[in-house]
């Protein structure tokens, strides 16, 4: 990248120098000298363009370099120096542009080998030390600790080893492998330190075959057709013909001479990659980095877009979803016991369930006497309670778990949910559920997508196909391919190539032969996945989805914008010709018209930097105001975990126990879920309606907040009887059918207010 950034800016060098030099030399009066300086400022262009028409031949191709080829050969032919001259400097601009947008965007991006290890710690004769990956042989036992990449393919010697696959994988929790597993390079080490022996060189592993992948793709992969090479060809042969018309005709070579200067290619040389770098200025303010023009022309196009799931249309990190209580202690009391001991575990979910109760604000307790089996559970004393966590097996073998479990399990295993159990003092106390949620702006960005043009949008995943078809439904997904490894995902790319352009959107390492495949690839920078990033044409560094339909527009746009100045371009040049062709055009005015030409198509394309993104409103909420609104929703979070501890227990609860609890769910919605929503509807949506436009843009969120109402009045006024008549089979089931109701309801709500959140949000 740097090496043709020096070579474009020493020829620009080169052809401005022998312009300026050849125009002192004329104003001073040394004529032949100056137009020896023109001619030789012409040389490095015309090398330059000879070189590249010969490579262009060989693919078979040519575009409006061999326009400019001409040209400048013809003004030559014609002892017009300074005309060739002029047109050698505006074609070495037009390179230049074009490689500072590469450059600039080449100079965020790390290497591809760099997040490869560099070297694994060995045991050398009993001896741990650091081992170049060349030195690594099969057999060689390798000691991998926590956070670190797995440097070989290989077999796990300790109990058990926890690692984190979803850049191999796209599989978002991490994966327990049992003693004698094989493992994968590329995986992270997600749990307590463990040895394992090589069974592959480092240059034999999965990894290095994933980085083999995205060479051989980038080999193949054809390069896009600049957009003004698609107007050059005919321009080419008219304007010669014209101009050798009017010499026919008239029989005055000037006319033929006036003729080539008005029809050099300036607007055809400058136009588009002005349009170009202005977009990816644009889209860099934006939080996109588009690492050339070629990327930005073939995205316009494209009506085919395949996203990976995991870390892309999800979020790629495990949350808190769900509290399923046994009643031994309330929601937020088992989730602090939980989170308090899970502080001393390395395991990925550990993490997420501390996250959990941190941001609910509850106050962890003091630990002791803890101990773990890495990948299973974790044990221990909390404020002098006895806890045992982690999955069913480990649980299992130290309380007895109710029926229950197993269907919890069967039901959450469908969807990817990872579930946590919790035995205090020795009884069942209930389980945590996380998954990797939907991001908040994906449907948003999906529709927004659409829109733009896209027309097809297909999941390509290696996760499982039931959970893949969960994510899926109701985001405006067209097709899943889910369960594809890197070479699936590839063929899957290449075949829908076929048709027309595809746009590949990834993060992980196992999407980089897709990314690199695809006519745009396109990687979600943030989580460091750095062979996704070396392998795509645009990296999307601001961790919103919604900003590749931001760029999805720039780039249409941009198209719209360079093809206006292009064809307005030709189109003035053309009736200049004409002009030129009949004789009222002499050359000296024909040059200088076809400078104001070049001004003009050029403030037409800067008009790029005012292009404005799909997304914006007229207004835009200040970050701390959507912080402030969705920590709101967060102090509710407990409130709709309790609903839903309260709809799984209520069929087996016994018949004097269902009043009072009823009352007490009764009491915390009218006290902290009822006020919040009436004062969003009285204060709030006012404020979010003026900034959405239009007559009534929260119609429909007002309207789920009388839903909710009328399901409270109706639960409030059921509850009210069943406490006078507990063995009310009728009004039971009435009041469960309600809660499931009003559980639905709040959920789609929130996530709905949300969304409405982000699209506003200023970042």
């Amino acid at each position: 990248m740097n090496y043709r950034w020096r070579i474009d800016l020493w020829i620009f060098i080169a052809c401005m120098v022998g312009l300026l030099t050849g125009a002192v030399l004329w104003l001073t009066g040394w004529r032949t000298q100056a137009q020896w300086a023109w001619l030789a400022g012409s040389v490095p262009a015309v090398v330059v363009l000879l070189l590249g028409m010969i490579a262009a031949l060989r693919r078979r191709e040519a575009g409006v370099d061999v326009l400019a080829l001409v040209s400048i050969g013809g003004a030559l032919l014609l002892q017009q120096e300074l005309t060739a001259a002029v047109i050698a400097v505006m074609l070495a601009s037009g390179h230049l542009l074009e490689s500072f947008a590469e450059r600039r965007a080449g100079r965020e991006m790390a290497a591809l080998l760099e997040r490869a290890p560099r070297s694994a710690r060995c045991y050398r004769d009993g001896v741990l030390v650091d081992v170049p990956l060349e030195e690594i042989r099969s057999g060689d036992r390798i000691l991998v600790r926590h956070g670190e990449i797995l440097a070989t393919d290989g077999t796990v010697l300790a109990e058990r080893a926890v690692l984190d696959e979803s850049t191999l994988t796209g599989e978002p929790l991490p994966v327990t492998h049992l003693r004698g597993a094989t493992l994968r390079s590329g995986c992270v080490n997600a749990g307590d330190a463990f040895d394992m022996e090589a069974t592959a060189r480092p240059a034999d592993s999965a990894y290095s075959q994933i980085v083999r992948l995205v060479a051989a793709a980038q080999r193949t992969k054809a390069p896009s057709a600049r957009l003004a090479d698609r107007y050059a060809l005919w321009f080419v042969p008219l304007a010669l013909g014209l101009a050798g018309m009017a010499w026919a005709i008239s029989g005055d070579p000037l006319r033929a001479l006036a003729v080539v200067v008005v029809a050099t290619p300036c607007p055809l040389i400058l136009a588009v990659p002005v349009a170009v770098v202005s977009a990816i200025s644009r889209c860099a303010q934006r939080g996109i980095l588009v690492k050339g023009g070629g990327a930005l022309e073939a995205l316009a196009a494209a009506r085919t877009l395949f996203f990976d799931k995991t870390g892309t249309l999800t979020g790629g990190q495990a949350q808190l979803i769900g509290i399923g209580n046994a009643g031994v202690v309330d929601d937020d009391a088992l989730l602090g016991l939980v989170a308090s001991l899970e502080q001393f575990s390395h395991h990925v979910i550990a993490k997420a369930v501390v996250a959990a109760a941190q941001a609910r604000a509850i106050t962890l307790g003091s630990v002791s006497d803890v101990s773990e089996v890495p990948g299973s559970g974790v044990q221990g004393k909390v404020d002098g309670r006895w806890l045992v966590i982690g999955a069913h097996d480990y649980v299992s073998r130290h309380v007895d778990l109710p029926s229950s479990v197993a269907e919890l399990l069967e039901r959450t295993n469908a969807d990817g949910t990872a579930v946590v159990l919790a035995a205090i003092d020795g009884h069942y106390a209930g389980a945590l559920l996380l998954a990797d949620q939907i991001r908040v702006e994906t449907p948003r960005a999906l529709r927004l997508l659409r829109r733009a043009g896209i027309q097809r949008i297909v999941m390509l995943t290696g996760d499982r196909q039931e959970v893949a078809e969960t994510v899926a439904v109701g985001i405006g997904v067209d097709v899943v391919l889910a369960e594809r490894s890197p070479a699936e995902k590839l063929d899957a790319i290449q075949q829908a190539g076929v048709t027309g352009p595809t746009v590949m959107v990834g993060d992980g390492v196992n999407d980089a032969p897709a990314l690199a495949a695809a006519t745009v690839g396109v990687a979600m920078g943030v989580r460091g996945a750095t062979a996704s990033a070396e392998a795509a044409d645009i990296v999307l560094l601001a961790d919103r989805l919604d900003r590749l339909a931001e760029a999805l527009v720039i780039a249409r746009r941009t198209r719209q914008i360079a093809m206006q100045s292009v064809l307005a371009g030709m189109g003035m040049s053309l009736l200049a010709m004409l002009a030129a062709a009949v004789g009222f055009l002499p050359p000296l005015y024909g040059a200088l018209l076809q400078e104001a030409i070049d001004v003009a198509v050029i403030v037409n394309a800067l008009r790029v930097l005012r292009v404005r993104p799909l997304r914006i409103f007229r207004y835009r909420m200040a970050p701390e105001d959507v912080a402030r609104l969705r920590a709101d929703h967060q102090r509710l979070a407990p409130v709709l975990d309790h609903l839903g501890t309260v709809i799984a227990r209520l069929p087996e609860m016994p018949s004097a126990e269902v009043p009072p609890v009823l009352v007490d769910l009764d009491t915390h919605l009218r006290e902290e879920l009822l006020p919040h929503e009436s004062a969003d509807d009285r204060e709030l949506y006012p404020v979010i309606a003026d900034m959405l436009g239009g007559d009534d843009p929260l119609a429909a969120m007002s309207h789920s907040h009388r839903e909710i109402f009328r399901l409270h009045r109706l639960f409030s006024a059921g509850v009210a009887r069943l406490a006078a008549q507990p063995e009310d089979v009728a009004t039971r089931r009435e009041l469960q059918r309600l809660l499931y109701a009003l559980d639905t309801v709040l959920r789609l709500h929130f996530a709905q207010e949300e969304e409405i959140y982000q699209s506003l949000s200023a970042e």
